[in-house]
């Protein structure tokens, strides 16, 4: 197994007495996309911006690119590259001579013509920044850290104000870095987002991992029960269950129907149970849902606990 990308053990980071960081241990693997998800305050910021080289620690070793970041050298700069979730590109540069600019400050930067299509903006390649639309400009904060041909990629929140078009572009952008070889780590405060991108997720609360797993793993997520629901036609009786006590009865519509909420581990056993009730009564199972734990659910159960 290859060294991996990144490595923490025991970090540690207290401002004024606060500890912001209590003891964090990962390992991030090469190409994988990895994110980190928490609360504001929860310490994900402050332990990305050490991994950046950017803040210092208390206490902890961290290794980047088998670097320690306390101590970066040009050399490991130019092998990572780092798209913040606010930056300001130079408005009347296009976006090829933006590009051209960056690609100066590296000894072996990337073709910017590679780069261009990489994000693709091809077509907007002699725009002015100001000109392009948010999720342009975007592409183009990639496509700068891209220049330089970095090994590991840190993203901070990079669709933050997208609309779902932009936000879906993005996705496929990010994804395509895999390709590339590269490896991502990803804050975001978007569940679908990590659920669309990572490979693993860690869920960062009160300075410390509460959960790091597969996005669809993450929590016993997959152990979770699942929730069937549907309009009770009126005057209809539901037929015995197993368990009558995850039968949950809500409020009645405005027809005087009422939502039913069944919670199973055996999904499929218990919609065969109630479709095979249904066509025997006769019955329409209107608004028929079956819904697994999301991963914000998970997410919220272990952040607000």
């Amino acid at each position: 197994m290859s060294e991996p990308v990144i490595s923490i053990s025991g970090l540690r980071k207290s401002y004024d007495g606060l500890e912001a960081v209590k003891g964090i241990d990962l390992e991030v693997a090469r190409e994988e996309v990895f994110a980190v998800l928490g609360p504001n305050g929860a310490g994900k910021t402050t332990t990305v911006e050490i991994l950046e080289g950017y803040r210092d620690r208390d206490a902890g070793e961290v290794s980047v690119l088998g670097v320690d970041p306390a101590f970066p050298t040009s050399t490991w700069r130019e092998k990572i590259g780092i798209v913040l979730q606010n930056t300001t590109l130079e408005p009347v540069l296009s976006v090829e001579e933006s590009l051209q600019q960056y690609a100066g400050y590296y000894r072996n930067p990337r073709r910017v013509d590679e780069v261009i299509e990489l994000v693709g903006l091809q077509e907007q390649a002699g725009t002015r920044a100001r000109k392009l639309s948010g999720g342009q400009q975007r592409r183009l904060d990639v496509g700068i850290a891209l220049i330089g041909d970095p090994e590991l990629l840190f993203l901070d929140e990079p669709t933050t104000g997208f609309d779902p078009s932009a936000r879906r572009q993005a996705w496929e952008m990010i994804a395509g870095l895999r390709d590339l070889g590269k490896t991502v780590l990803l804050t975001t405060h978007y569940m679908e987002e990590a659920q669309v991108l990572a490979d693993r997720v860690a869920i960062i609360s009160d300075g410390r991992i509460v959960a790091l797993d597969t996005p669809d793993n993450l929590g016993d997520r997959d152990q979770l029960p699942t929730t069937i629901s549907f309009v009770l036609p009126v005057g209809a009786v539901l037929p015995d269950m197993p368990d009558p006590g995850v039968v949950q009865i809500g409020g009645e519509t405005g027809s005087g129907e009422q939502t039913v909420r069944i919670s199973s581990r055996d999904p499929v056993a218990e919609l065969n149970r109630l479709t095979g009730w249904a066509i025997e009564q006769g019955f329409e199972l209107e608004q028929l849902e079956v819904r697994r734990p999301s991963l914000e659910d998970v997410y919220l159960e272990l952040t607000e606990s």
